[in-house]
């Protein structure tokens, strides 16, 4: 019979022989963490790799997402798609294997992982959205949602800010399904990390509400399996097993040392490493006895033959729940949505209200709200000034998650990347917000949703120099820039109520990326629009006003900044002005060719650009014969008009600029 031990050293041995034929990596991790990996997978793990995607699977993440080849490893031997040649490939260019676990790449990945203490924020956001998914769909007798979370971290993960964040909201929420491994190794890059890491880890987890096993031997199978029923017994408390581990296990010279975490072992201690453990294959080379041992895919598909039947009954029972169940892990929308939410956006633009935007996009989710159960909205300590709180909101607690609103707290980076690992789990649409000068406290994580393309809708509010009296440090100035040129992510500015209620229809029937609205804390003045213009908001921007005959010059805006170009082009008489309003400067970028020529005629250069952010990002429309009003410094403690003023963003410098072009 094959042993424990020799399964762990797989895992081991095709760690160390990735590393070394790629000449990088980290073998010292996923060395460490056999043994662990090897009861957890074996003894615990519900999943199966012939149907990755399989609803009520358990998720697990490698938030040391540098220690790959352990994920990649247990991929491979477990049975999922994922042959020897792609663990050769590793970090290679378009290989399933590359140097941090990658969403999408291999299947099994559940999310991105390198950017550390943001997989187990991940994991959190999952965990969470089985306790409310849970909550919303169970009935007596049918638990068709039922599945942990299992996050590995190292020291790393614990160091980093957004693990104090979120693993904070995780005990406060008593997310008991929430298992997390802390591969306490006592090595970094730098060294032994006692020289500038002393936290008292089991105390910090046990004030945040946290069960916490501590002094668990990581090498030892019996004290593993003990710690890891103990933490499943608990439903009340998340569970965090401490595992003192040797890192990178079984090198005779290099265990226990810093070398061995980012870098190859070398063929000669490999070699020794090898006769060490008893290993005595040859690279990449596994034994039949050792696949049998590890192949998940009988027990997997009989866990979800048994999950199916138990849906059936429970299909039987709530015909209707099971039917709205499966909508929502699909991810599919209402069918009714579309429809609803496009009559929503002609009856703004009838309406004609003079709101402030970050109140518009309240009303857009009071109108669409009861049309999606799958919303799991929130805010970080804002809810009262973002207005992500609309009419039908519940929160979520510990004691009810049935709800569909999550108080995040002062927590911008952990609702970011929590809402990340929701997105992920599926069967939700969320949405969080702040201020948009807070989205820096966050900025990973956003980068995180663009990276994997998960519909994570970023809600930011006060959105310039706009806001007035905060000052400095709450006005953006290059936020909006930087977040435009991010990939894969959709912004949008919208100018009223009407763009803005059309900006969340985009964000939440696009699937294939996260979107950041911005909204305005100052009222905006409404825009008339004919029914081709309304439809041509969807396309980023498009002509708001225009004139008789070819233009002499174009002026684009976005936001508030709009309503400045709309009464500039009226004061320019004898002239052919027209505006542009661009609320998604991205989405009109992807436009064919003919669209954006229509828009902006490449034969008027005369083109003048405003916005109460950062100019440079402006040029690409104006060209560099053009003219950008907007921000060059930081802003000022004043009220908002004064600021404007203060800093030419107003009707008369958009006349002046235009005029000296002309």
């Amino acid at each position: 019979m094959t042993t424990r031990t020799e399964l762990a050293n797989a895992i081991r041995a095709l760690s160390m022989d990735a590393v070394q034929k790629a000449k990088s990596g980290h073998p010292g991790a996923p060395m460490g963490m056999a043994d662990i990996a090897e009861v957890l997978w074996n003894d615990y793990l519900q999943h199966n790799p012939e149907n990755p995607e399989w609803a009520d699977r358990d998720r697990f993440i490698l938030s040391n997402g540098h220690g790959s080849m352990l994920i990649y490893s247990l991929l491979h031997l477990s049975g999922y798609d994922l042959s020897i040649d792609d663990l050769k490939n590793f970090r290679q260019l378009h290989s399933k294997t590359p140097g941090h676990p990658e969403y999408g790449y291999a299947p099994g990945i559940e999310t991105t992982t390198g950017p550390l203490g943001q997989g187990i924020a991940n994991g959190v956001g999952m965990a969470l959205a089985e306790k409310v998914l849970a909550a919303q769909f169970n009935r007596e007798g049918h638990d068709v949602v039922d599945h942990n979370t299992y996050v590995f971290m190292g020291d790393g993960c614990m160091m980093e800010g957004i693990s104090h964040e979120a693993c904070s909201l995780a005990g406060t929420l008593g997310l008991g399904k929430l298992i997390a491994f802390y591969d306490d190794n006592g090595i970094s890059i730098d060294g032994e990390v006692e020289g500038w890491f002393t936290d008292d880890t089991v105390k910090r987890f046990e004030a945040y509400g946290w069960q916490v096993i501590p002094r668990v031997n990581g090498h030892d199978s019996d004290e593993i399996k003990q710690a890891i029923e103990t933490a499943r017994a608990n439903s009340d408390q998340p569970t965090l097993i401490c595992c003192k581990t040797i890192i990178g296990f079984g090198s005779p010279n290099k265990e226990g040392k810093e070398d061995c975490h980012g870098a190859p072992l070398g063929d000669d201690e490999i070699a020794l490493t090898r006769e060490r453990l008893g290993w005595k294959h040859g690279a990449f080379e596994i034994p039949e006895n050792v696949y049998a041992g590890w192949s998940a895919k009988e027990k997997g598909a009989k866990a979800e033959q048994t999950w199916n039947a138990k849906f059936d009954a429970y299909a039987k029972a709530y015909p209707e729940l099971a039917a709205e169940f499966k909508r929502r892990v699909n991810s599919e929308l209402p069918a009714d949505f579309s429809a609803k939410a496009q009559a929503y956006i002609e009856e703004c633009q009838a309406k004609g209200e003079v709101i402030a935007s970050r109140k518009a996009s309240q009303n857009t989710l009071n109108a669409f709200g009861p049309l999606l159960p799958e919303f799991l909205g929130g805010s970080a300590d804002l809810a009262g000034s973002n207005l992500t709180l609309w009419k039908g909101c519940e929160g979520v607690s510990a004691n009810d998650a049935a709800g569909n609103y999550v108080f995040y707290g002062v927590r911008e980076f952990a609702m970011s990347a929590m809402m990340n690992g929701i997105a992920l789990h599926r069967g939700f649409v969320p949405y969080g917000a702040t201020f948009l000068m807070f989205m820096e406290y966050a900025r990973n994580a956003v980068r995180m949703a663009a990276l994997m393309k998960q519909r994570a809708i970023f809600v930011y509010t006060h959105d310039s120099i706009g806001l007035g009296e905060d000052g400095p440090t709450h006005q953006p100035v290059e936020q909006v820039a930087s977040l435009r040129y991010t990939p894969n992510l959709q912004t949008w500015r919208p100018c009223d109520t009407v763009e803005s209620a059309v900006s969340w229809k985009a964000a939440i029937e696009r699937t294939d990326g996260p979107s950041a609205l911005i909204f305005s804390r100052q009222n905006l003045a409404h825009q008339t629009r004919d029914a081709q213009q309304v439809a041509n908001i969807t396309k980023g921007g498009y002509i708001l006003k225009d004139c008789a005959g070819t233009p002499d010059a174009i002026i684009m805006a976005t936001g508030s900044e709009v309503q400045l170009a709309v009464e500039a082009a009226e004061k320019l008489t004898g002239k052919n002005i027209r505006v542009v309003s661009m609320p998604c400067a991205e989405l009109f970028s992807a436009q064919d060719a003919a669209y954006r020529e229509a828009v902006l005629p490449a034969a008027v250069s005369a083109r003048v650009a405003v916005e109460a952010l950062h100019k440079d990002y402006w040029y690409k429309f104006v060209g560099l014969n053009g003219a950008v009003i907007g921000m060059e410094t930081f802003g000022e403690s004043a009220p908002a008009g004064d600021l404007m003023k203060h800093f030419n963003i107003t009707t008369e410098a958009v006349v002046e600029a235009v005029s000296g072009l002309l």
